[in-house]
């Protein structure tokens, strides 16, 4: 049997900057509504943009923000220009008009994918952003630019410009490695790290800038070259930071991932203790009971809502008129002509069009962001830097080595790096306390008759109130666990079982993940957490099996598992459950009374091999029958009572007339030398049954 490839994670796809403040009715109303005059109204806001008034083109701009969100609009707009038309907007006389435009950019980036982002480069939208970017740094240490206003008020506009512009930044160079190549030369890491360095300021500005530089740092060498000790000390002093807010947790860990994509060019003098606080801070992040959290920011949330409601039904002032005539003395009504914001009337209101301040979701959201994000800098510190390692190895054959891969140390500058695992024991620990069912388990079921229970994972019950906005992290959490059980595999993947804890650990181990598994009564069928959860029980199955460790899980708990992952439409999933079951197999062929668990395993293998749609679940499937049933007396009486060698003879000649017809259309030139060996082994297989066949039963 062969073994599965690690994991490698790419920076995940970005989000758009969309309003969560109405329920899901409202929305779908509204979506409704805007289709029908989308196409319409396209040309409309374009030419707005050209308007004399600042509130208007403001207004314009929000408004093909808020329109940009659905794909089925952005080709209307992209037919117009709209990169062209919104590129000048960038360097508006109006602050407001610059945040609104990089705004609509930014989600016009986020919303139409890759393809989208690189048209945007080759339509030079790189320009105007390192214009408005540099300006921004400027402005950071200048008391006045472009606004009369005062020097706080002057901070904030520029700041919640840069914010904007950092996030389009960041989404055109995930998607662009032109973008990448106009960072470097453009100098825009100086002002990347200007706007980290305001970290204990504005932290949301300096967690965009982390996220951005996070992109721009992965097999950058162009960037090492152009890094000075002065943007290390930066990054250095945001890890070192104290607050203790979920928001800077996630900028720590942010940081942590730059300095770990820049270990190449860490001065060999501090560099292993540079990268031993990486590693407490992925620890520390992952130390947080992220349930627990969300349970006393839910606490938070209604208490601020009670509160709320309280101030609405108490008296008014003794002074009627007090609240009405601070509005009208603000100086908002009319609205500044070149740099303030819109004027706040009805007419004008466009607070819809802009992203919640929801307090405790950001800061849940930041909590889960930082463990996802550190549970990926993990994974990613268990592959190699061969490209293949990006791409799940989904066959494989008998002749091939079970070995585990060898963790290599690197070598900087005469100094040994962390290997592909020097990692912490606590973090260890911690990665292991992500797979106890209660670890995730958000806000437990409540006794509101408005509250719905929602299951996510087995062993995780959500109870959501109706209408609260808390309700968009827990698909994070979701995720956050996928991600735990992903940089699980790629641990057991690469290190030695004395790494993991030894004999006892890792026992302990397969009783954690067969509590996350098979605690619920129905095995969860979504496709996520399926792939992740057969790549963690393969990889341990596998190191327990060669070391001849025994371990809790019943060959009926893993068929079950496998059943539910030979429903998944993802050939990896499949080739996993196989991969269990041979692991599985192979082990109870060497114990005694066995046979009917053995019988159980070769049915399933056997209706894979026949059923599969792929020629690779069939190939694996095939593959785990030869070891299954390679040697052994338990073994022999199985293949008997599933008349394993007339199946076999069935299943040869449609197995070589699928290769023949499908293999070089559909697979590699790798995957069909792997094939070729299933094939040959095929019939030296079933030679050996027939051998088997005339010798009297067991």
């Amino acid at each position: 049997m062969g073994k599965s490839k690690s994991r490698k994670f790419k920076r995940p796809q970005f989000s758009p900057n969309s309003k969560h403040g109405n329920n899901a009715g409202e929305e779908a109303i509204e979506k409704d509504e805007e289709e029908g005059e989308a196409f319409s109204s396209a040309g409309d806001l374009l030419e707005k943009l050209q308007s004399p008034s600042p509130d208007i083109r403001e207004f314009a701009c929000a408004s093909i923000s808020r329109l940009v969100q659905q794909t089925q609009v952005i080709p209307s707009f992209l037919q117009r220009d709209v990169v062209r038309c919104l590129g000048p907007m960038l360097l508006d006389k109006s602050f407001a008009v610059r945040e609104t435009a990089a705004g609509a950019l930014r989600n016009l980036s986020a919303c139409g994918g890759f393809e989208v982002c690189d048209d945007m480069v080759k339509q030079d939208i790189m320009t105007p952003l390192v214009a408005l970017l540099k300006e921004c740094s400027a402005g950071f240490h200048s008391n006045s630019v472009l606004s009369p206003k005062s020097k706080d008020e002057q901070k904030n506009y520029t700041e919640d410009v840069a914010n904007e512009a950092i996030n389009l930044l960041w989404n055109v160079c995930e998607s662009s490695s032109r973008a990448v190549s106009v960072f470097s030369k453009e100098g825009l890491l100086d002002v990347v790290m200007s706007c980290l360095e305001r970290h204990s300021e504005n932290v949301e500005l300096a967690v965009s800038a982390a996220y951005c530089l996070q992109t721009v740092t992965e097999d950058n060498p162009e960037l090492l070259c152009r890094l000075t000790p002065s943007s290390l000390q930066v990054l250095e002093s945001v890890m070192m930071s104290s607050q203790s807010t979920m928001e800077h947790l996630l900028l720590r860990t942010l940081a942590a991932g730059c300095v770990w994509n820049l270990k190449s060019a860490l001065p060999s003098s501090s560099q292993a203790e540079t990268l031993s606080a990486v590693m407490r801070i992925l620890s520390n992040s992952l130390e947080v009971d992220a349930g627990q959290a969300i349970l006393e920011l839910k606490e938070q949330e209604s208490r601020r809502r009670e509160e709320g409601k309280e101030r609405e039904v108490q008296p008014c002032s003794d002074r009627p008129g007090e609240e009405m005539g601070s509005r009208e003395g603000d100086g908002m009504e009319e609205g500044d002509e070149e740099t303030g914001k819109p004027n706040t009337s009805p007419d004008n209101d466009i607070s819809d069009l802009l992203p919640p301040k929801n307090e405790e979701v950001k800061q849940a959201t930041a909590l889960l962001s930082a463990q996802q994000t550190s549970l990926e800098i993990i994974v990613n510190m268990c592959c190699s830097d061969d490209p293949s390692d990006d791409e799940w190895e989904e066959l494989s054959s008998s002749d091939e080595s079970d070995m585990c891969a060898e963790s290599s140390l690197c070598e900087c500058s005469g100094v040994q790096v962390l290997s592909p695992l020097c990692l912490s024991a606590e973090i260890h620990t911690a990665l292991i306390s992500f797979l106890l069912p209660e670890k995730l388990s958000g806000v437990r079921r409540s006794s509101n008759p408005l509250d719905t229970d929602v299951d996510l994972l087995p062993g995780v019950l959500i109870t959501v109130r109706a209408g609260l906005t808390v309700l968009t992290v827990f698909p994070r959490m979701h995720q956050v666990q996928c991600r735990a059980l992903f940089c699980l595999h790629n641990m057991l993947s690469v290190m030695e079982g004395e790494a993991l804890g030894g004999v006892v650990a890792l026992q302990a181990l397969a009783e954690h993940l067969s509590q996350l598994v098979f605690s619920q009564p129905e095995i969860p069928k979504e496709d996520e957490f399926l792939e992740a959860v057969t790549s963690a029980v393969r990889s341990l199955l596998q190191i327990m099996a060669s070391r001849n460790i025994p371990q809790c899980m019943s060959p009926q708990q893993l068929i079950g598992l496998c059943e539910a992952a030979a429903q998944c439409s993802h050939t990896s999933v499949r080739v996993n459950a196989i991969a269990i079951l041979g692991i599985t197999g192979s082990t109870l062929a060497k114990q005694h009374h066995t046979a009917d668990k053995l019988q159980m395993i070769g049915s399933f293998l056997l209706q894979v091999a026949t059923k599969d749609p792929s020629l690779v679940g069939t190939g694996e499937a095939l593959d785990a029958l030869f070891d299954v049933f390679a040697d052994g007396v338990e073994a022999e009486r199985a293949a008997r009572h599933i008349k394993l060698l007339p199946a076999l003879r069935t299943l040869q000649p449609v197995f070589k007339a699928k290769m023949r017809k499908e293999g070089r259309e559909k697979y590699s030139p790798d995957q069909l030398c792997v094939l070729d060996n299933v094939k040959v082994n095929l019939r030296r297989f079933i030679s050996y049954l027939e051998t088997l066949e005339k010798k009297p039963n067991p």
